[in-house]
C-alpha cells in the first residue's frame, strides 16, 4: 500500500473536513436554521452529531482503514474475511451510487456560485432592490445554457484535481484550499460583524427554546448532522483507506465534527449578521444564499467585493466536497478494471455530467407542469435528491450495524487504539443509538409516511435493523 497512504497523519483530518465543509455548511445549514427557529435547531444538531455522527464517522473510517480498498472492493473484502452475507457489500455499492448521484446535482448548484461571483465583482448588483435580485436568480434558473456551462466548469475542475492522484491532486489541493477557505471565512465574518447586526445573529443562533422546534424541525436537524459529515456516501470510507495506521480514529473523528460545526456556526453568524443588519427575514429557505444574501450585500458598503469573496468561498468549499465524491467510484474503477486514474476519473465525471443535465433541465424545460412532472410527480432534481436522501441514511445505518456487530472486539480495539470504556460506549452507540436515530431520519424522506403510520413503520425499520445486527451475534456464538 506504499504510495496510497496520506503523506502526513493529519491529511485525513484535512480531507474529511474538506469533504464535510461544503454547501451543507454554507447554504443548507443556515437556511434550515433560519426556517426552524435558530438555537433549538442547533442544539439538536449538535447533540445528534455527538451521539450519532461521531460514532458512525469512526465506524466508516474504521471500515476504510481495515480494508485499505475503495468502498465497493473494501466491503467485498470485509464480508469475505468475516464470513458474513454478501448482502453487506451493498454498503459499498450504495455509497458509490450516492456519491455519483449527489455530484451530478451538487455540481449544478455549485455552479450558481460561479455565476454570483461574476455578478458581485462586476458591480451589477450594487444597489439593486429585492425584486431585481430575485428576478436575476429566476433568470439564471431559467437558462439551461448558463446552468450547463457552470455545471461543466465545476465538474471539470473537480475531475482535474482528483485525476492528478492522491498526493499531487487531492492532498496538495486540500493543503492549499482549506487554509485559504478558512481565511476567507474569517474575512467575511469580521466584515459581517462590523457592518451587520451581530447581536441579533448571536441571539437568534444561541437562544435554545426547544418548544419552538417542531417534530419536522427535529428530524431536519438530525438529518443535517448526518448529511454534513458526508456519512453514507463512500467518501469517508475511501479517504479512510489512505489513513495512517498511527492516526487515532476517535480523536480525528471528534476533531472533524468540531471543525465542521465551528465553520457552520461561523458561516451562520456571518450570514445572519448581514441578513438582520439589512432588516431582512431569516426564514427564507433555499433562497437565503442566492437571493436574501445578495440583497444584503447590495445595501452594504463594499458589499459587491465582499459578496464576490464570499461566493469564492462557496465555490472552494463546494470543490473540496466534490473531489471527495469523485474518489469512491474512481478508486473502484482503478482497482477493479485496472484503469489509469485519469481514465477512471474521466469516466466518473462524464457520467455525472450527463446525469447533471437532468437537474439543469428540472429548473426550466422540465419544470412544473411539463411531462416529467406528470410522469414522476416532482422535478428531476427532487427525484435525484430523494434517492440520495434514502441512500445516505440507509448506508449509514448499515455501516453502524456492520461495524457494531460484525467486527470483533479485538479488531475494533486494534484499529481504534482505545481503552475498554470508550470501546463499550462507542459499541453501544453504533449498535443501538445510531441505528434508532438514523431510522427515524430515514422515515422523514418517505413522503407517504404520515400521521399514525410513521411510528408503526418506524418500529418495523428499527426492529428489522436490530434483527440484522443480532444475526452477527448468533453467528459468532455458533
Amino acid at each position: 500500500m506504499s504510495g496510497k497512504i496520506w503523506t502526513h497523519k493529519g491529511t485525513f483530518l484535512l480531507a474529511a473536513v474538506g469533504s464535510a465543509v461544503g454547501l451543507g455548511n454554507l447554504w443548507r445549514f443556515p437556511y434550515l436554521t433560519g426556517e426552524n427557529g435558530g438555537g433549538a435547531f442547533i442544539l439538536v444538531y449538535a447533540l445528534t452529531i455527538a451521539m450519532v455522527g461521531i460514532p458512525i464517522l469512526i465506524a466508516e473510517s474504521l471500515l476504510g482503514r481495515a480494508s485499505r480498498k475503495s468502498p465497493i472492493m473494501g466491503m467485498r473484502y470485509l464480508t469475505e474475511s468475516h464470513g458474513t452475507s454478501k448482502g453487506w457489500q451493498s454498503i459499498g455499492w450504495m455509497g458509490a451510487a450516492a456519491a455519483f448521484i449527489i455530484l451530478s446535482f451538487y455540481s449544478v448548484i455549485a455552479g450558481w456560485a460561479i455565476h454570483y461571483t461574476g455578478l458581485m465583482f462586476s458591480g451589477s448588483m450594487a444597489g439593486a432592490d429585492a425584486e431585481t435580485i430575485g428576478a436575476s436568480f429566476g433568470d439564471l434558473l431559467g437558462s439551461p445554457v448558463l446552468l450547463l456551462i457552470y455545471h461543466t466548469l465545476f465538474i471539470l475542475a473537480s475531475g482535474l484535481i482528483v485525476g492528478l492522484g492522491i498526493h499531487k491532486g487531492i492532498e496538495s489541493g486540500l493543503r492549499f484550499m482549506m487554509p485559504l477557505l478558512f481565511i476567507i471565512l474569517l474575512i467575511v465574518l469580521i466584515y459581517a460583524v462590523v457592518v451587520g447586526d451581530a447581536g441579533a445573529a448571536m441571539s437568534f443562533l444561541f437562544t435554545f427554546n426547544l418548544a419552538d422546534l417542531s417534530l419536522e424541525g427535529w428530524l431536519q436537524a438530525m438529518g443535517q448532522s448526518f448529511f454534513t459529515l458526508s456519512l453514507g456516501m463512500g467518501a469517508i470510507m475511501a479517504y479512510g483507506a489512505y489513513m495512517s495506521g498511527e492516526a487515532s480514529l476517535t480523536r480525528t473523528a471528534i476533531s472533524i465534527a468540531i471543525v465542521d460545526t465551528a465553520i457552520a456556526l461561523m458561516a451562520g453568524i456571518a450570514i445572519f449578521s448581514l441578513v438582520f443588519g439589512s432588516g431582512l427575514e431569516a426564514g427564507q429557505g433555499p433562497g437565503l444564499m442566492f437571493v436574501t444574501l445578495p440583497i444584503a450585500f447590495a445595501d452594504l458598503p463594499g458589499g459587491a467585493w465582499l459578496g464576490g469573496i464570499f461566493f469564492i468561498l462557496v465555490i472552494g468549499a463546494a470543490l473540496t466536497s466534490a473531489i471527495s465524491l469523485v474518489e469512491p467510484v474512481a478508486a473502484f474503477l482503478v482497482e477493479r478494471f485496472g484503469f489509469s486514474r485519469p481514465a477512471a476519473v474521466a469516466i466518473m465525471i462524464s457520467g455525472c455530467w450527463f446525469l447533471g443535465i437532468a437537474t439543469v433541465l428540472s429548473f426550466n424545460v422540465w419544470e412544473e407542469g411539463t411531462i416529467f412532472h406528470t410522469l414522476f410527480g416532482r422535478s428531476a432534481f427532487d427525484v435525484l435528491e430523494f434517492l440520495t436522501n434514502i441512500m445516505m441514511p440507509l448506508g449509514g445505518l448499515l455501516i453502524a450495524l456492520f461495524a457494531g456487530w460484525a467486527l470483533s472486539r479485538e479488531e475494533v480495539m486494534r484499529e481504534m487504539a482505545t481503552n475498554d470504556s470508550w470501546f463499550q460506549v462507542w459499541q453501544f452507540l453504533v449498535r443501538f443509538v445510531a441505528p434508532t436515530a438514523v431510522a427515524f431520519v430515514f422515515l422523514r424522506t418517505i413522503p407517504q409516511v404520515e400521521g399514525y403510520w410513521a411510528p408503526f413503520i418506524g418500529s418495523i425499520v428499527i426492529i428489522g435493523a436490530f434483527t440484522l445486527g443480532r444475526t452477527f451475534v448468533t453467528r459468532s456464538q455458533n
